[in-house]
């Protein structure tokens, strides 16, 4: 079996304030330790405050780029970290949902955990797909037309999706092997 490589793949990986600090360490390091080349992008320039379980504040990420500077043309993928502060700050913002919604629109595999698939919900990306997040989540994908489901993790049409950070394992080994993949419009 051949080791998945991203080599000469750009991933981006949209987070804020409040972002669960294992939820962005691991999916980068694995996404780079594949050969991946990852931005940080966030709603304003400077830095984020990571958290562990949304009550311990960490080390502070510096950001590559805001929304305001990026396309989803310009990434092959896209990470969607949890935390419950971070995704219902990037819920609140036109910009970070446009990105979203544009990566799924022209086929990049996604990537969210825990909270993350928020934003599956808000750009309305959930609708008929199989997903998993964290369990409070549940009613809301159920709600924007997701078939949700108690796995560690799950895959479709290109959107991956774990439960919590006992999951990234298992969640970091399918993102690299969906972004090996690239363009999935032809599953959507």
């Amino acid at each position: 079996m051949t080791k998945q490589t991203l080599e000469g793949k750009k991933i981006a990986i949209l987070a804020a304030d409040g972002v669960e600090e294992v939820e962005l360490t691991g999916p980068r390091q694995a996404l780079e330790d594949a050969g991946a080349t990852t931005h940080l992008v966030s709603l304003k320039s400077g830095q984020i405050q990571s958290m562990k379980g949304d009550i311990e504040p960490q080390a502070k990420y510096d950001v590559d780029k805001t929304v305001d500077e990026v396309s989803a043309a310009d990434y092959d993928g896209l990470v969607l970290p949890g935390g419950t502060v971070n995704p219902d700050k990037l819920r609140l913002s036109d910009a970070a949902m446009k990105f979203v919604r544009d990566a799924y629109d022209s086929g990049k595999p996604i990537a969210a955990i825990c909270h993350g698939p928020w934003s599956l919900s808000e750009t309305g990306i959930a609708k008929g797909l199989k997903l998993t997040s964290w369990p409070s989540l549940q009613h809301e994908l159920k709600l924007a037309g997701a078939q949700w489901v108690d796995e560690q993790v799950v895959t479709d049409k290109g959107v991956v999706t774990s439960r919590n950070p006992d999951d990234i394992p298992a969640f970091n080994k399918k993102i690299v092997e969906e972004f090996a993949e690239g363009d999935h419009s032809s599953k959507r």
